[in-house]
């Protein structure tokens, strides 16, 4: 992008400037810190000029705004055409009050819903299993049957709302329903918009929510693809999610490529199904955590894009444009919430949302202040959604096209976090898989390669906390010894009472024997080695349960244990 001779002059003219201007400044006060580094301990720079992106090619490496490699965006008008869909978690307690909630935030000017699942569905255990007493609709709304998928969507026209589905071991059940519920409103299953996390990868690397080992889960993971990709067209059956592996403690790097490394994995797995890459890459999704340091995040986002597009085009020989285009969610970092000041985490979660949409997101959750204390309030779920807002309307944010493109910071950024990104993507694929990235992400999994990686990045963290390396403001830092107190939101112990009597009346009024044939079609296809889909959907139908569905493959499948 520079000519060599300006280059050369600009280097020249900098030293000058450092002897001349920068020196006695520095002898006469210094600077507050021998080092300054981003939250994931990426050393930045005092300041960057054309020198540091001498290597930049615009054309190949930055491009415009809808074309390859999708650095600046993948469409050409990005929010200037439409704004991001602004997708508000929600989900506590029993299927009715969830279904408030929902309402609530359409009311409010949310344009996407985001649905939290308790533990109990999360793990695909009925509500009166023993092991979820205590835990129903405690962090998520309870589903144990499709009646509950009836009462979650009531009053909502599932043609005209995109839906998110945050749920991965009972992904495929849940799915299911949503499906099945369309089917009984007579609703065009083309016509469903929304995501579904079903990202098991992850769950092994960091959230650690599992029923079945990892090969049958990548399996059912690739089933629910192919029936996505051939029934609901509009629908993203996986969201490849970073956002936990970056609350697990990773830095940025890490959570970018494990996230594309997962995601290059689910490919060559359906490629081995026999899928075309351009009819089912369309509908994969990613899930972005975005936190404090915002020059980090905003380059993790376009490198993440670069990354995609050439990997997807030069080893997958991708050809569609959408096939090639990296469309991402982003969540604002939970991890980084305090319950000392909570308000503060009101300015946070402003600077992480900012971050998302300079970075070019297609949705953005941005999380409630008084979260590091209980599941959110209405009043503070109200605060999280008018930040968007704001961000939307009022700040110009969303008037310019990666309006930080240019910037000799990020561009320098951004090339640092692609070749750190790649580096690792490289090791996965190469090193532990023998040139296959399915059988690299599955021997890290196996060896412990990634939580270590993790765990690592995590203790340093925590240690330059305690050293007072890292200022966490009200923690470490301008502490109050008096502190707010909001208030936040209870669950009533009523809910699994409650609960429990409505899965003990489905199952006095269901058929029996249309129950039984539903779960041994489900058990046949499994054994068969068949898209179970199908007969998954015809099970929700007959109304079997959760839990009934999900003894079937840890039945065929067995469990899992880590071995590190």
């Amino acid at each position: 992008m520079y000519d060599e001779a300006d280059l050369a002059a600009i280097r020249e003219a900098k030293a000058d400037w450092e002897e001349e201007t920068l020196d006695p400044v520095l002898d006469a006060y210094g600077e507050r810190a021998d080092r300054f580094a981003t939250v994931s301990n990426h050393e930045v720079d005092r300041l960057y000029t054309p020198a540091d992106v001498a290597d930049l090619d615009y054309e190949s490496d930055l491009g415009f705004p809808g074309e390859e490699p999708y650095t600046r965006g993948v469409y050409p008008t990005m929010y200037r055409g439409r704004q991001w869909t602004m997708r508000q978690f929600a989900g506590f307690g029993s299927a009715r009050e969830t279904n408030e909630r929902f309402h609530y935030l359409i009311d409010e000017g949310q344009t996407g819903l985001s649905t939290a699942f308790d533990m109990p569905t999360l793990m695909g255990l009925d509500s009166d299993d023993r092991m979820a007493d205590g835990e129903v609709g405690k962090e998520g709304v309870a589903v144990d049957t499709l009646r509950d998928m009836e009462i979650l969507f009531d009053g909502i026209d599932l043609a005209a709302v995109s839906t998110s589905f945050t749920i991965n071991p009972s992904a495929p059940v849940i799915y299911a329903m949503y499906v099945a519920l369309a089917d009984q409103r007579g609703v065009d299953r083309a016509k469903l918009r929304g995501t579904l996390q079903n990202d098991m990868f992850k769950e092994f690397i960091a959230q650690k929510e599992w029923v079945v080992p990892p090969e049958p889960s990548l399996r059912l993971v690739t089933d629910v693809i192919e029936f996505a990709t051939e029934e609901t067209p509009k629908f993203k059956p996986v969201s490849v999610s970073g956002y936990h592996i970056r609350e697990a403690g990773s830095t940025a790097v890490q959570e970018l490529a494990f996230t594309l490394a997962d995601g290059f994995a689910y490919v060559e797995d359906c490629l081995d199904r026999g899928l075309d890459i351009d009819t089912f890459a369309p509908q994969l999704s990613f899930f972005f955590n975005s936190h404090n340091a915002i020059f980090e995040e905003v380059a993790k986002f376009r490198a993440a894009r670069r990354i995609y597009a050439r990997v997807m085009d030069e080893w997958y020989d991708a050809e569609a444009d959408a096939a090639k285009q990296l469309k991402f969610h982003t969540q604002t970092a939970g991890q980084s919430l305090t319950a000392q000041q909570p308000l503060n985490n009101v300015v946070r979660v402003t600077i992480q949302a900012l971050a998302g949409v300079l970075g070019g997101t297609q949705s953005l959750h941005t999380n409630s202040f008084d979260e590091a204390l209980a599941l959110p309030s209405e009043k503070a779920v109200r605060v999280a959604l008018r930040t968007q807002q704001i961000i939307a309307d009022e700040s110009g944010a969303a008037d310019i096209v990666d309006p930080l493109g240019g910037s000799f910071a990020v561009e320098a950024l951004t090339d640092e976090t692609e070749a750190e990104a790649m580096a690792y993507i490289e090791h996965i694929r190469n090193e532990l898989g023998d040139g296959s990235m399915r059988a690299g992400v599955l021997e890290g999994i196996e060896r412990g390669y990634f939580q270590r990686e993790i765990q690592d990045a995590a203790y340093e963290y925590q240690e330059r906390i305690e050293d007072e390396e890292e200022t966490v403001v009200g923690v470490n830092a301008y502490t109050v010894e008096e502190d707010t107190e909001p208030e936040i939101l209870q669950v009533d112990e009523s809910v699994q009472t409650q609960q429990r009597e409505r899965l003990r009346e489905v199952r006095a009024e269901r058929d029996d024997a249309a129950v039984e044939e539903a779960l041994s079609a489900v058990q046949e296809a499994t054994v068969a080695g068949e898209n179970v889909m199908p007969a998954i959907v015809a099970a929700v139908k007959a109304e079997a349960t959760m839990g009934e569905i999900m003894s079937v493959f840890e039945d065929e499948f067995g469990t899992y244990r880590e071995s590190i």
